[in-house]
């Protein structure tokens, strides 16, 4: 399948996936995110890890801000991640509180890396990722919004990386949807409100 092919599919799955996550309603988010938030903290790995990297969700996203406050409760370390710009690389710095986060370029809250302590990823500390993304299906591969930052982070991640996805956004199977590059990576764990899936 052509490269071209491949990416007008992704656009137009993004399209209806959007559509999708905008019509489930706030109240239907908020039901679904709190059932994953719980079935995330009943995970051995969130239970055993000492560093959550996480994104912070930002509009219709599978929300994460109460997971960031039970790690902090539980006096696990949390990093956000900070895209280098012209690349498609992320960083990622400690954050304590909210409160220390600015507004980046695209709107998206984020660490200050002027302000903030940069997470290494190679201490031997056992590290968990909370992974965004438009879809995933039952092997654990991913739909992301196209920037490439996550695959990126993927391929040299050595933790357990966890994919958020609600029930209604799982796709069967992404590569029969003919959306998969040769790049793609899968998640260790999809966790959806009603399921957990473990690779």
């Amino acid at each position: 399948m052509g490269d071209s092919l491949v990416q007008t599919r992704k656009q137009e799955l993004r399209r209806r996936l959007r559509s999708l996550r905008l019509a489930m309603g706030d109240e239907k988010r908020s039901m679904a995110d709190t059932a994953i938030a719980k079935r995330v903290q009943q995970l051995p790995a969130f239970a055993k890890t000492g560093v959550l990297l996480t994104y912070l969700s930002v509009r219709e996203e599978v929300n994460t801000r109460s997971l960031v406050q039970a790690a902090w409760e539980q006096g696990k370390t949390v990093a956000l991640p900070w895209c280098v710009p012209h690349s498609r690389d992320m960083r990622w710095y400690r954050v304590r509180s909210f409160d220390s986060l600015v507004q980046g370029p695209h709107g998206i809250w984020e660490p200050d890396p002027h302000a903030c302590d940069e997470q290494m990823l190679d201490t031997g500390e056992q590290m968990l990722a909370l992974v965004p993304a438009l879809a995933f299906d039952a092997q654990g591969y991913r739909l992301g919004y196209g920037g490439g930052f996550y695959d990126t982070f993927l391929a040299s991640f050595e933790g357990v990386s966890v994919g958020l996805c609600r029930e209604e956004q799982m796709r069967e199977s992404l590569r029969d949807d003919g959306v998969l590059d040769t790049h793609d990576l899968p998640v260790h764990i999809v966790v959806t409100q009603s399921r957990t899936i473990v690779m």
